[in-house]
């Protein structure tokens, strides 16, 4: 009986340990994730109500520095540079803080991301960018604190910022057509000699048309001329080889040898040392 008490006691308090009461958070968490053009914005924030609060100049005091939402700073992520009203800012992490006013709010995007609150001061090495976004008033009361992305183009959107009777936004630009150009000459200028390489090696690999192969690595010393990777000519022997071309395999072996010794790569200069010899080179 002494036993089984004990045991139940045990399991008690083992149970009373892990069980947790689970509510409701009182400023949910939020994360937004849009492309624009060809960038990628993701924000996260937590989510503050009005409930039956005055929150500019009351809850949020004008003139002050505030975190822009709830719990942990608020994280906006680019993928590629972007702009902020027209003012540069690098691809990265930051806390968005904010300066809140009756006409306008000062956006400030702070390097110091990871963090809890706004700082007591801002660290002026950390301020990345500082833009002016005017007030516009809402009629009618938005209850939960938002931001959004909005009025979606190929190089260009609002960051707006929402919450009981104020709107404010800054446009947000991404460099969508330099992006589409470089690509779009990447493509007619034809594949790269990185581009054939990969597709011999692959055709190698996989016991594909080696006849084939044999011309894309071809056209990939051909692009790369006197530089020449000595990986590359790797590629070159071995598929010269399976090509049953015995006298090119061996000439590109030699060559990748001889770029392996300047590089002072030992695994290549031992690998072609070996095909030379089962290719009865002199």
């Amino acid at each position: 009986m002494k036993k089984l008490l004990l045991a139940l006691a045990i399991f008690a308090m083992v149970f009373s340990a892990s069980a947790q009461i689970k509510t409701p958070a009182p400023s949910p968490f939020s994360k937004l994730e849009q492309k624009v053009g060809l960038t990628d914005v993701s924000i996260e924030y937590s989510r503050p109500g009005v409930k039956d609060r005055v929150i500019f100049g009351d809850v949020v005091p004008f003139g002050k520095l505030w975190r822009t939402g709830a719990n942990a700073r608020t994280k906006i992520t680019f993928s590629t540079d972007v702009t902020i009203a027209d003012k540069p800012l690098k691809a990265g992490t930051y806390a968005i803080l904010s300066v809140p006013g009756k006409e306008s709010w000062d956006i400030i995007f702070y390097t110091e991301y990871d963090a809890g609150g706004a700082p007591a001061e801002l660290d002026e090495s950390k301020v990345a960018l500082t833009v002016t976004g005017k007030v516009y008033p809402v009629p009618f009361n938005v209850e939960s604190f938002t931001i959004d992305l909005n009025s979606l183009r190929n190089s260009s959107a609002t960051l707006e910022f929402i919450w009981e009777k104020t709107y404010v936004s800054v446009p947000l630009g991404v460099p969508t057509d330099a992006a589409v150009e470089k690509s779009i000459e990447a493509v007619m200028a034809g594949p790269s000699a990185n581009d054939y390489q990969l597709a011999a090696q692959y055709y190698l690999n996989e016991g594909k048309d080696i006849s084939k192969a044999k011309e894309w690595i071809d056209k990939a010393v051909e692009k790369t001329g006197d530089k020449t990777p000595f990986w590359f000519l790797r590629r070159k022997a071995l598929i010269y080889a399976k090509a049953g071309d015995k006298k090119g395999a061996i000439e590109a072996a030699k060559l990748s040898l001889e770029g392996a010794k300047k590089a002072g790569n030992a695994d290549y200069v031992k690998m072609n040392e070996a095909s030379l010899k089962e290719w009865g080179a002199k």
